[in-house]
């Protein structure tokens, strides 16, 4: 998945500015205990990253972004 592709499924299931501020602030077990941008950061392909989302969030992220 391409990071632009990552960022515009975020923002669909979250909305823009909802969608930043998880990215910054939620830290996700799945991620070993780090935010989506400590992850990206880190290197943490944006697959394995958006599954977390999707594992996290399940009631949030609509079945046709997962």
């Amino acid at each position: 998945m391409r990071l632009t592709d990552f960022w515009a499924r975020l923002e669909q299931a979250f909305g823009p500015g909802y969608a930043a501020s998880i990215a910054a602030d939620q830290v996700l077990p799945q991620l070993g205990g780090r935010t989506i941008e400590q992850a990206l950061e880190a290197g943490v392909e944006t697959v394995v990253v958006w599954r977390a989302v999707v594992a996290a969030y399940p009631d949030r992220v609509p079945a046709r972004l997962r």
